[in-house]
C-alpha cells in the first residue's frame, strides 16, 4: 500500500516504538539512513541499524531480529519483490519501504495491513489495476447434486446440459483472464528501472516536519547525485531534482553579505555550480583527471596513441603549461585557476565535447575543505567497496556512513584515495579490453569477461564497482567502434567473484543511447535463461540485472541468453 501521508501515517507510528532497520549497500540508502538517524535522533527513537547487501543477508537477519521488533523499515531494498513471501513474518510484522527499485512488486502495492511503501506517487509507476491481477477465488462451484425431486429425466439432462455449458463457459473466462493477467504482469515487470532517490524522499519528510537541517539537505545532494554518476535516472529527471534541491539550498544558505563577520571560520555551506564533469579534479591532477573521468576518455580515446595526442591538443588549445597541468589542483597558480572552467568549456566545445559542464552543489567546511557531491560519491562507494581482505562488509559499511559526517574528514579523505585507485584501475582495464579485442558481439548484445588473474580485477568482483566498470566500457566502445549496429547494442560484463567456488559476477547493462531511458531488460532475460538451462544461478542482488554464475555453466546460459534475446 502506497503511504499518502509520511508524517502521520509512517513518522508517528514508529515514534514511540522500537524499529529495526534494513539499509541496503549503496550511497543512496546511506544518505537516506543517515537522514533518518538524524531525525531519530532529535525524537529519541529506539533503533537498530542491519546492513544488508543482498536477499540472503536480509533474509538471515530478518529470522534472527523478528521476535524482538513489529515494526522494520527496508531502504532501497523490498519494494520488486513480494516481500511476504520471502520473509514469512508474522501478521502483526509491518514493514515500512523506502525503495528506489521499479517496478513495484504488485503484492506489495496492495497488501493494505503489513507493507507501507514510502515511495512518491508522482513518479511513473503504472501499476496496473487490482482486478487485472487479482481474483476472488470464491468460484461458485454450485455443483448441483443431483437431487431426485422427482423430475422427468429429459428435464434432468436438460439441467445438466446447461450447467455443463455454464462450466465449460466459466473455464474459458478463466483461461483468458489468466493469459491476460499473464501479459499485463510481463508487460509490467519487464524491465528494471530506478525512481526518486530515497534520501530526497526522507528530506522531503524532514521538510514537511520542519526538521530539515544543513547536514540532512547534503545528504539528499549526495543520494541524488550517486543516481546520477550509477547513471540510474535519465537526465531530464536529475535537472528536475536538481532544480527541487536548488530551492532548499537558497532557503538554507541565505546570507546576507553586508552583515560583518556573518560566517563563522568552521561553518559548513552548500552552494549551487555549474562545474566540470571531471572526476576529483579538486584532490586531484588536472591532468590524472581528464585520464581517468569516463567522459573525456571516452571522447578523447586515451586508450590509443592518437587518443594521447588529442589530449595534448586539447591542453595546448587551453593555453595551460603541462608542469602545471600536472601538479595537484591545490597548488596550480591562481591566476590560472580563476577561469579554469570557462577555459576548459570553450576548449571542451571544439573538441565536441558540449557536456562538459554539469549542474551540481558543492559543500565547504570552512575555508580550507571544499568537495564537490560527485566526490563524496566516489569516496563513499570506494570505502564501502573496499577491497581490504581485513575488513567485513558491515565494517566498510560503517566506514562509509561515518564518512559522510562533517566531524569524520580524515575517513572522507581516506575515500578520496581509494576512489582515485578505483578510477585508475577502471580505466586501465578499459584500455586493455578495447586494445585486446575483449569486447565481442554475440548478436542481440555485446560481451565481455575479465579473466582470472588480470590486474585489478579483485576491485570489480562487487556489483557497483563492475556496473560502473561495465557503463564506462561501454562509452568507450561506442565512442571506439565504427560498427554503426555495435553501437545500438547493451553489454553483458562477467568478472571472477570467488576463485574457489569458481563463481563469477554477472552484469547486464542497457544500450548507451542519447535517448536512453535507462530501463533494464537483463534482470528477466538473465532469470529466464538460467531457467530454461538449469545454470546453477544467484539472484541475490537487489538489482536484479547482477547475479553470481558458476564459471561452468557460462557457455550455456550465454547460448540461452543468445536464442531467449534474438
Amino acid at each position: 500500500m502506497f503511504v499518502s501521508d509520511f508524517r502521520k501515517e509512517f513518522y508517528e507510528v514508529v515514534q514511540n516504538q522500537r524499529v529495526l532497520l534494513f539499509v541496503a549497500s549503496d550511497v543512496d540508502a546511506l544518505c537516506a539512513c543517515k537522514i533518518l538517524q538524524a531525525l531519530f535522533q532529535c525524537d529519541h527513537v529506539q533503533y537498530t541499524l542491519v546492513p544488508v547487501s543482498g536477499w540472503q543477508e536480509l533474509e538471515t537477519a530478518f529470522l534472527e531480529h523478528k521476535e524482538q521488533f513489529r515494526y522494520f523499515i527496508l531502504i532501497n531494498c523490498g519494494a520488486n519483490i513480494d516481500l511476504l513471501d520471502i520473509l514469512q513474518p508474522d501478521e502483526d510484522a509491518i514493514f515500512f519501504v523506502c525503495d528506489t527499485h521499479r517496478p513495484v512488486n504488485v503484492v506489495n502495492v496492495y497488501n493494505d495491513t503489513q507493507i507501507k511503501l514510502l515511495i512518491k506517487q508522482d513518479d511513473d509507476l503504472e501499476v496496473p489495476a487490482y482486478d487485472d491481477i487479482f481474483r476472488d477465488e470464491e468460484e461458485d462451484e454450485e455443483h448441483s447434486e443431483d437431487k431426485d425431486d422427482g423430475s422427468e429425466p429429459s428435464e434432468k439432462r436438460a439441467r445438466l446440459e446447461e450447467e455443463i455449458v455454464a462450466e465449460t463457459m466459466k473455464r474459458r473466462e478463466r483461461r483468458e483472464w489468466e493469459a491476460r493477467r499473464r501479459d499485463i504482469l510481463f508487460d509490467y515487470e519487464q524491465y528494471e528501472y530506478h525512481g526518486t532517490s530515497s534520501a530526497m524522499v526522507m528530506f522531503d519528510l524532514a521538510w514537511m516536519m520542519s526538521k530539515d537541517m544543513n547536514d540532512m539537505l547534503w545528504w539528499a545532494i549526495v543520494g541524488l547525485t550517486d543516481q546520477w554518476v550509477q547513471d540510474r535516472i535519465t537526465q531530464m529527471k536529475y535537472v528536475t531534482d536538481v532544480g527541487i534541491l536548488q530551492r532548499h539550498v537558497s532557503r538554507h544558505n541565505h546570507r546576507d553579505e553586508d552583515e560583518e563577520n556573518a560566517l563563522s571560520v568552521d561553518c559548513m555551506r552548500i552552494s549551487f555550480e555549474y562545474d566540470l564533469r571531471l572526476a576529483l579534479y579538486q584532490h586531484w591532477s588536472l591532468h590524472d583527471s581528464l585520464c581517468n573521468t569516463c567522459y573525456t576518455a571516452a571522447r578523447f580515446k586515451l586508450w590509443s596513441v592518437h587518443g594521447q595526442k588529442r589530449l595534448q591538443e586539447f591542453l595546448a588549445d587551453m593555453g595551460l603549461p603541462l608542469k602545471q597541468v600536472k601538479q595537484k589542483f591545490q597548488s596550480m597558480d591562481i591566476s590560472l585557476k580563476e577561469n579554469l572552467r570557462e577555459l576548459i568549456e570553450e576548449s571542451a566545445n571544439k573538441f565536441g565535447m558540449k557536456d562538459m559542464r554539469v549542474q551540481t552543489f558543492s559543500i565547504h567546511f570552512g575555508f580550507k575543505h571544499k568537495f564537490l557531491a560527485s566526490d563524496v560519491v566516489f569516496a563513499t562507494m570506494s570505502l564501502m567497496e573496499s577491497p581490504e581482505k581485513t575488513s567485513s562488509g558491515t565494517d566498510n559499511f560503517i566506514q562509509a556512513l561515518d564518512s559522510l559526517s562533517r566531524g569524520n574528514l580524515d575517513k572522507l579523505y581516506h575515500g578520496l584515495e581509494l576512489a582515485k585507485k578505483q578510477l585508475l584501475a577502471t580505466q586501465q582495464t578499459i584500455a586493455s579490453c578495447l586494445c585486446t579485442n575483449l569486447v565481442i558481439s554475440q548478436g542481440p548484445f555485446l560481451y565481455c569477461s575479465l579473466m582470472e588473474g588480470t590486474p585489478d580485477v579483485t576491485l570489480f568482483s562487487k556489483p557497483a564497482s563492475l556496473s560502473l566498470l561495465s557503463r564506462h566500457l561501454l562509452k568507450s566502445f561506442v565512442c571506439s567502434t565504427k560498427n554503426r549496429r555495435c553501437k545500438l547494442l547493451p553489454l553483458v560484463m562477467a568478472a571472477p567473484l570467488n576463485v574457489e567456488q569458481g563463481t563469477v559476477t554477472v552484469v547486464g547493462i542497457p544500450p548507451e543511447t542519447d535517448g536512453s531511458d535507462r530501463k533494464n531488460f537483463f534482470g528477466r532475460a538473465f532469470e529466464k535463461a538460467a531457467e530454461g538451462t538449469n545454470s546453477r544461478t544467484l539472484h541475490n542482488y537487489f538489482d536484479f540485472s547482477v547475479i553470481e554464475l558458476k564459471a561452468e555453466d557460462r557457455s550455456k546460459f550465454l547460448d540461452a541468453l543468445i536464442s531467449l534475446l534474438s
